[in-house]
């Protein structure tokens, strides 16, 4: 054999050894992942996403129960204002019908309450202090009663909304013989009707 064929051989040889190399090399197989280690964290996230969800829903419950329990407990200081309101009394200075600043703040609240509850009516009843006699004082108390029924029909309640009588010093508000039981005696007092239902809020 000559050294040519002798090249060749060997050449033919190492592209053998070459190819079967190729061929029988194996590819490390994957490690397995054991079952239900997927399915195990996809149930984990789908608790998760639940339990967010439920404590979503849980604090949208509260925050509009909570709304709701304050809307309730403004209604209801809102009737009791409005109670209050019509039941505030206008007080005189001694031997004077004219109203004074303070009794008409109090007549425009009544009459913007009554301007919102077209079923209530009101009864006003005039009262004096025990000074004068008492045919004076009963005409004293009914002019008083007579002035605060003006007043409001002039910010626009009904004439027939508003009654008016007298009691002059049959009833006094405090005993006492001095100024300070003369000026509580000196009033006019309301008598609320026809509010046996739920007060309409006056508009601000």
């Amino acid at each position: 054999m000559n050294a040519r064929s002798l090249v060749l051989t060997l050449l033919a040889c190492s592209s053998f050894a070459a190819l079967e190399g190729c061929r029988r090399k194996v590819t490390p197989a994957a490690t397995p992942v054991p079952a239900g280690v997927d399915a195990a964290a996809a149930q984990r996230r789908a608790d998760a996403q639940a339990a967010e969800a439920a404590q979503r829903r849980a604090d949208s419950i509260a925050a509009a129960n909570a709304a709701a329990s304050r809307d309730a407990a403004g209604d209801r200081q809102a009737q009791l204002d409005m109670g209050n309101i019509l039941a505030q009394r206008v007080y005189f200075d001694y031997d004077r019908d004219q109203l004074r600043d303070d009794g008409a703040a109090v007549l425009d609240a009544k009459s913007a309450v009554l301007q919102a509850n077209p079923s209530i009516t009101l009864v006003v009843t005039g009262h004096t202090d025990e000074r004068g006699t008492a045919e004076y004082n009963l005409a004293l108390g009914q002019r008083r009663a007579a002035t605060v029924k003006r007043y409001m029909t002039g910010k626009g309640v009904a004439e027939n909304r508003v009654s008016t009588q007298s009691l002059g010093d049959s009833q006094p508000a405090s005993s006492g013989g001095d100024e300070s039981a003369y000026q509580q005696n000196r009033r006019a007092e309301f008598e609320v009707r026809g509010a046996s239902g739920i007060l309409v809020r006056t508009r601000d």
